[in-house]
């Protein structure tokens, strides 16, 4: 019989994974940001829709989230 003591080798460092969960996280968080700003009664228009956390905040946090990830990814691990 062989016995197999191998660890299982994961593709990704433990940093790498801690990091890319942090960007998922962020790009929650401005997906978060994104939500809202509807109106009630549908034929009353709500200005709030172009409000500056959903045109320019939101997209932004959005994509350093997505930053974050690619950063994550690219990430060489220490071995």
């Amino acid at each position: 019989m062989k016995n197999n003591d191998q660890k299982p080798e994961f593709l990704f460092g433990n940093l790498n994974y801690k990091i890319l969960l942090i960007g998922i996280g962020v790009i929650a968080l401005g997906f978060i940001l994104m939500s809202g700003g509807g109106s009630d009664d549908p034929k009353v228009f709500n200005e709030a829709v172009f409000s500056f956390r959903r045109i320019r905040l939101a997209p932004t946090v959005v994509l350093i989230g997505f930053g974050i990830t690619i950063y994550s990814i690219f990430k060489s691990p220490k071995k």
